[in-house]
């Protein structure tokens, strides 16, 4: 995997560990594995930060933070995945899963006339709400679970090619031995 490159972009424990805002959290911060970048952290930041992009929440980051601390997940990675549902991507996200969960729940698709007003919200609130977060379920579940999985099969195919090629290119430099010259 590019570890290089989430080194370079991801925030480092000092930088997190210097945020004022963040010092009610204590030594959580100091455990050494919300930091690693390794197989597993990164697979596990992966299925949360994928999983809580799906679900339509207040507070996705904090969500994030608390499982990934939960589960000795990469920190940084996990919150800053939540940002694929971003104001651009959530309108359509929230869409998809909201049709998902109608056809879970064999329901027709209702047309959105949205009006804000609190007497619309409150009549459609059931009848939209309920298969949207079935269906956000259902798609995060599903999601993120191909994303653990696909991190785990990247990861393990990056570091075989590696070995690969370092045994070629030793086999390369070696020079024939005594018994071979001969």
């Amino acid at each position: 995997m590019p570890k290089k490159f989430m080194k370079r972009y991801l925030p480092s424990r000092e930088k997190v560990q210097a945020m004022q805002s963040l010092g009610f959290l204590g030594d959580i911060l100091n455990e050494p594995n919300l930091w690693h970048i390794n197989r597993h952290s990164v697979a596990r930041a992966f299925l949360i930060g994928v999983f809580f992009c799906f679900i339509p929440m207040p507070f996705q980051m904090l969500a994030a933070a608390f499982f990934a601390i939960w589960v000795n997940a990469n920190l940084p990675l996990a919150v800053v995945l939540v940002w694929i549902s971003n104001p651009v991507t959530m309108t359509p996200m929230f869409y998809f899963n909201y049709k998902v969960g109608a056809w879970a729940l064999n329901r027709p698709v209702l047309s959105f006339d949205f009006q804000l007003s609190w007497p619309w919200i409150s009549e459609r609130l059931l009848d939209i709400g309920i298969p949207l977060y079935l269906g956000s379920l259902i798609v995060a579940t599903l999601a993120a679970c191909v994303a653990y999985l696909a991190i785990q099969y990247l990861w393990r195919r990056k570091i075989r090619t590696d070995w690969r090629d370092r045994r070629q290119a030793r086999k390369e430099v070696r020079p024939p031995s005594r018994n071979q010259a001969s």
